[in-house]
C-alpha cells in the first residue's frame, strides 16, 4: 500500500536481494547450482562477482569451467501463433539447447547502444555503412545492439541480430559461441571503446582501431604523454577526486575550466564551471 507496487513483483525483487545476500555471503566458494541460478535470475558476472568479492574475469572461468554458458534463442514475433525463424536472437540461461547451429566464418559489429538527444545518430550511420560494406565483399554479419529504433537492427540490414546489452560479457559470449572472424568496435563510439582492452585481453580479434589505440585517445595520461613527445600544446590539466583540489586547481590556472569525465558518451556530464559555486554546484 505504501508504494503502489504489485505484491507480486516486490516478491521477485525480494528474492533477488535475497539471493545476492547469499552470494555475499558464500564468497569465491560458489558451487555450480548457486552460479547457474544466478545466471538463470539475471545477475552479470560483474555483479556476481560484486557480491563474492572475486573479479568478473574470475566469475567467467569459473561459470566455464562448470559447463555454464547461455543459449542461444530465437525472439517469437509472432507469440506462438505459428513457428517463427527469425535472425532475431537473444542470449538466456533459461533453456536446455539452441534454436540455431554456428557455423562460424561471420563479423560481428558492435551498435551503440543508447541514443543521447542531439548526438549518437552518426554511430548508427557509420555501423549500417559497415555492415552494407561487409555485405558487399560477401561476409556474413552479425549486430549487437539493444536500441530497436536504429536502422542497424532492422531485420534486412544484417544476418543475425543480437538484443542484448553492450558488455565484455555478452559480447565475448556471443564471439565464442558464433566462432567469429571478428569485431568490429570503432563504428558504435563510446559503449563498444569502453569493453575493447577487456576483449583484447581475452585473444578476441578486434577489427579496425587497435584497442591500444582507443586506450591511448580515451586515456587522459595516456594522451597527454603523446601530445608531450611529438611537442605538441596543451591546456592545463588534472584528474581530482575531491572539491578542494579542484578548487585549488582552477583558482591557479583562473577560470572558466572545463569540467568532465573520462569515458563517456557524447560529453555527457561535462559542464563549464566560471567560479567556485560553479564547481561545488557541479
Amino acid at each position: 500500500s505504501l508504494t503502489k507496487i504489485d505484491k507480486w513483483f516486490l516478491n521477485k525483487m525480494k528474492n533477488i536481494i535475497e539471493f545476492y545476500n547469499q552470494l555475499e555471503e558464500s564468497g569465491s566458494t560458489l558451487t555450480a547450482e548457486q552460479l547457474l541460478k544466478a545466471k538463470r535470475m539475471g545477475f552479470s558476472d560483474k555483479q556476481i562477482g560484486q557480491a563474492a568479492k572475486i573479479t568478473e574475469l574470475a566469475v567467467r572461468t569459473m561459470r566455464k569451467e562448470m559447463g555454464i554458458i547461455p543459449f542461444v534463442k530465437q525472439i517469437d514475433t509472432v507469440a506462438g501463433e505459428w513457428p517463427a525463424a527469425t535472425n532475431y536472437l537473444y542470449l538466456t540461461y533459461n533453456a536446455y539447447e539452441n534454436d540455431i547451429d554456428f557455423p562460424g566464418g561471420y563479423t560481428i559489429v558492435v551498435g551503440s547502444g543508447v541514443y543521447r538527444i542531439g548526438s549518437s545518430v552518426e554511430f548508427d550511420w557509420c555501423a549500417v555503412g559497415c555492415l552494407r560494406e561487409l555485405r558487399n565483399l560477401g561476409k556474413p554479419t552479425i549486430m549487437i545492439n539493444y536500441n530497436p529504433e536504429t536502422v542497424s537492427t532492422d531485420y534486412d540490414m544484417c544476418d543475425r541480430l543480437y538484443f542484448e546489452e553492450i558488455s565484455f560479457e555478452v559480447v565475448m559470449d556471443i564471439y565464442e559461441l558464433e566462432h567469429s572472424e571478428g569485431i568490429i568496435l570503432s563504428m558504435g563510439g563510446q559503449l563498444p571503446n569502453n569493453i575493447a582492452m577487456d576483449l583484447h585481453r581475452q585473444q578476441a580479434k578486434v577489427l579496425g582501431t587497435s584497442p591500444e589505440s582507443i586506450d591511448s585517445a580515451e586515456n587522459r595520461f595516456k594522451f597527454s604523454r603523446m601530445l608531450d613527445r611529438k611537442g605538441i600544446l596543451q591546456p592545463r590539466w588534472k584528474e581530482l577526486t575531491n572539491h578542494e583540489s579542484a578548487i585549488a586547481f582552477c583558482e591557479e590556472v583562473g577560470y572558466p575550466c572545463l569540467v568532465r569525465p573520462s569515458y563517456v558518451l557524447s560529453g555527457a556530464a561535462m559542464n563549464v564551471a566560471y567560479s567556485n559555486q560553479d564547481l561545488l554546484t557541479y
